[in-house]
């Protein structure tokens, strides 16, 4: 890389366009959305799609709720030829779905294209040429008018073969390739160039796609690009405006955004962003971002696991563990404070159909993508008490009382740091059992039993038969209830000094068998208190069993 002064680089120009309105503009309706996978994706696959993974590809957009679809570039290959005769041939193209198909503004492949699209129903032919001075500098060696003929001259032909498809409605889309690095103003005279051909009308209106196909510029400067082409295009009426956005700065979202507040009506892109270099904008996160600000989207995410199963299988591609919305990790929270507040939001939610969602660090229902809550915690050493305490509550239904958070929460994270890396809920859980559920200390219960009292003022006195150290000892002692009686009959054996300062208890199921848990904190003489916890059919028993659990851990 050069140091200091920038010779190989240069800014790009900014838009004269000092009243522009976009910026105070927001998106308040989805766009026309057209999918490029079968096309534009499949041909930036280092192992493109077969004609079989494109039928499944194809059925996987439908089923999303795509209206238009590039199926491809029939001139450009046999497959492509080919997968495009089979969806038409084997009726496949729903009533409702548009397919469209690229080329180049060229005789031979227009005709070649036209060929492929015989028995179709609807079909958008795009036809599109280089237009950048880069392109009509060093590719093609041509000046403007040149680079204007050809597209003239292509609209033409597509225009003049028409006929030859009488039972086909055929839609004219356009692009000048490269619009984003192309002048405006010749932008604009070769589209009104081949509008001049092909005559819209608000009824019968042309697509002009205007693509970023390379970013050289601030999202800013591409919606100011859209808004000059819109504000200066003559009978804009007449014509759709679409957007076609890559990714080479990382901005590809935020351009397409910008885009539509800019005048774009359409959008075209890819699932998960796959394309050429950097990709295509990816359509799942710009959809989901509508959905996120109270759009409907107009496209089914619904379960996007299943989509993403079939893209990667069909496209060998892997979509990133960080992927907006659809990557794995995108509702896991390792942090400490963002797993608590994350607990705390989930608790506080309106359960409530309909209700708006408030959840902080979680701008989106996981569930609205079919994804579960199993995987929005996971713990390793960064994690703190709240999600720790979270996936015992959410996996195993274990209410651990908050005070008992910090204590387990310290257990979990020396464990971590032991390990080094990840622990499952599952390692959790484990970890949980050993610590509480599973003590091995000098306290061992051979069997309790209680009973009221006579006197009428909920006394109750208990009989505990205890092995300490292995040896058999029976314990007596009366309190205000089960627990109260067997922590005096403890302290006045001498077996342990201690006082309750906190007890918990929950059921873990409905019915006879159900399970119920306990949770008690002691304090020591010593001022030391910890918490104890128990698991029985009985939830005497279990409360009985969690201060012995306490006490275990201490002695």
């Amino acid at each position: 890389m050069q140091k200091g002064r920038i010779t190989r680089y240069q800014p790009f120009p900014l838009i004269d366009l000092p009243d522009r309105q976009w910026p105070s503009r927001s998106i308040v309706a989805p766009p026309i959305w057209c999918s490029v996978d079968l096309r534009d994706g499949n041909q930036a696959l280092p192992i493109p799609m077969s004609v079989e993974e494109k039928l499944e590809m194809f059925d996987v957009l439908v089923g999303i709720g795509f209206k238009e679809i590039e199926i491809g570039f029939p001139s450009a290959s046999q497959i492509e030829f080919d997968f495009t005769r089979r969806l038409i041939e084997e009726q496949r193209i729903p009533d409702d779905v548009v397919v469209q198909v690229l080329v180049q503004a060229r005789e031979e492949l227009i005709y070649r294209t036209f060929e492929a699209l015989r028995g179709a129903k609807k079909a958008i032919v795009h036809l599109y040429n280089s237009t950048s001075p880069i392109q009509r500098r060093i590719v093609f060696g041509m000046d403007k008018p040149e680079i204007l003929g050809i597209a003239v001259r292509g609209a033409k032909l597509v225009k003049e073969l028409v006929h030859s498809l009488p039972e086909t409605q055929v839609i004219f889309q356009y692009s000048p390739e490269s619009f984003s690095a192309t002048e405006v103003d010749f932008a604009l005279e070769i589209c009104e160039a081949v509008v001049d051909v092909w005559q819209p009308t608000p009824d019968n209106k042309i697509i002009l796609n205007l693509p970023d196909t390379v970013q050289y510029a601030t999202p800013n400067v591409h919606a100011d690009q859209i808004e000059w082409f819109c504000r200066h295009m003559r009978n804009r009426e007449n014509a759709i405006i679409s957007v076609h956005t890559h990714n080479d700065r990382g901005t590809g979202v935020a351009a397409t955004e910008l885009g539509l507040m800019a005048g774009a009506e359409r959008v075209e892109g890819t699932l998960f962003g796959n394309g050429e270099r950097t990709g295509n904008v990816d359509i799942v996160t710009v959809a989901l971002n509508m959905y996120m600000q109270g759009i409907d989207p107009g496209l089914d995410f619904s379960n996007l696991a299943a989509i993403r199963a079939v893209y990667e299988r069909c496209t060998r591609m892997e979509v990133p563990v960080r992927q907006p919305y659809a990557g794995e990790l995108v509702f896991t929270a390792f942090s400490g404070s963002h797993q608590d507040a994350i607990k705390k939001g989930m608790d506080a939610q309106d359960p409530t159909p309909g209700a708006l969602w408030e959840v902080p660090y979680l701008p989106i229902d996981p569930r609205d993508l079919g994804r579960s809550y199993e995987a929005i915690i996971r713990i390793n050493s960064q994690s703190g008490k709240g999600g720790v305490a979270y996936v015992l509550e959410s996996e195993f239904g274990l209410h651990l009382p908050k005070t008992m958070h910090v204590e387990f929460g310290k257990v979990i994270k020396a464990l971590a740091d032991a390990r080094g890396n990840e622990l499952s809920s599952a390692q959790i859980h484990e970890a949980f059992a050993q610590e509480y559920l599973e003590q091995e200390g000098p306290l061992k219960l051979e069997s309790f039993h209680s009973e009221d009292l006579a006197d009428g003022d909920g006394s109750v006195a208990c009989v505990a038969r205890l092995r300490i150290d292995g040896v058999l000892r029976e314990v007596r002692a009366q309190g205000n209830g089960p627990i109260d009686a067997f922590v005096r009959a403890l302290n006045q054996e001498d077996i342990a000094a201690f006082k309750v300062l906190s007890y918990a208890e929950h059921s873990l199921g409905q019915g006879a068998e159900a399970q119920a848990a306990a949770y008690i904190q002691i304090q020591m003489e010593s001022e030391k208190s910890l918490f104890g916890a128990a698991i029985e059919t009985n939830i005497e028993l279990a409360s009985v069993k969690a201060v012995l659990s306490a006490l275990n851990r201490v002695l």
